[in-house]
């Protein structure tokens, strides 16, 4: 099996790893992650290789040179910056599946620069949560090399289906139905803080039970929280490249730039999920946010970084 590669290595890397030793999958694996030039962060990404006995390479070029295969999954808004630096040393027939959530135009501009250097590059798409399937969450593989990107990746127990010829056609469908999946937290976040607020959680939970029964409102709303609060920050950045995908169509991103700023208010707060209870999520939220509006530590802390 060929040497494998990650540009990344944070939840999404770590759990492909994961069920990939769960599933006895042989391959050798190397990562770069940017962080690893962090000297505040650089011993936790060691530390998360060795303990899955991957190579963690000092420069991205290290794990290059010793890599068939290569998978791109960081934040949104690194990808190209990623793209970018991975073709100056990119060997000629790599593979670069490029699984970042960005517009179709990005994925376009990151298959440009990958495809300059010689690259075989695939527009992936990962359809659901990483966990807990792992390895074989769902994904979507598009562009002039999409068939044989999903065989190599069915040969690594993965799910892929080919979506389409072009790139953008798998992350066109990501970034739309983030609309409604991401949209869908931020008006789980802003109809419930304001209902612990005003003192009629239960009414309003009741309400929508007897709205939509199907729904169990009160696990549902309490994971949305829970998204937004643990992987804000990332989901933020992915909303900006739903709005980018929005305008690309010519569609105003309303709901899509509302989104983004709930995302990136409760993902600023950095906060643990805590009790799985949506009660104890919207209070934690709440105290996090009167702090923030108090100017306390936290709120002075989230006020420079936004």
């Amino acid at each position: 099996m060929e040497t494998i590669g990650f540009i990344g290595f944070g939840e999404a890397a770590r759990a492909i790893s994961d069920g990939w030793a769960e599933a006895g999958v042989s391959a050798s694996l190397a990562a770069f992650d940017v962080k690893t030039l962090d000297a505040g962060a650089a011993e936790t990404i060691a530390a998360a290789c060795d303990a899955r006995g991957v190579f963690c390479a000092p420069a991205l070029s290290d794990m290059l040179a010793r890599s068939d295969i290569v998978f791109s999954l960081v934040t949104a808004d690194n990808a190209l910056v990623a793209a970018e630096t991975a073709a100056a040393a990119l060997r000629p027939g790599m593979f670069y599946l490029d699984g970042n959530s960005c517009s179709p135009e990005t994925k376009r501009r990151a298959s440009r620069l990958i495809g300059g250097a010689g690259g075989s590059y695939a527009d992936v798409a990962i359809m659901s949560p990483i966990y807990p399937k792992l390895h074989r969450t769902p994904c979507l593989v598009s562009g002039p090399a999409a068939e044989a990107a999903a065989r190599t990746m069915s040969t690594l127990g993965m799910e892929a289906t080919a979506a389409g010829p072009q790139i953008g056609d798998a992350s066109s469908v990501k970034m739309i139905r983030s609309v409604m999946i991401k949209g869908t937290e931020a008006l789980m976040a802003e109809c419930f803080l304001a209902a612990e607020k005003a003192g009629v959680t239960a009414q309003v939970l009741a309400s929508l039970s007897a709205s939509d029964p199907a729904i169990d409102w009160p696990a549902k709303s309490a994971y949305c929280l829970e998204r937004m609060m643990v992987h804000g920050k990332r989901r933020a950045a992915e909303m900006r490249e739903v709005m980018a995908t929005l305008e690309e169509l010519g569609i105003t991103p309303r709901m899509a730039a509302a989104a983004a700023v709930w995302q990136d208010a409760v993902g600023h707060l950095g906060l643990a999920a805590g009790e799985p209870e949506l009660a104890e999520r919207t209070a934690l939220i709440l105290a996090a946010m009167d702090e923030q509006e108090s100017g306390g530590p936290n709120g002075a802390r989230v006020a420079g970084q936004q």
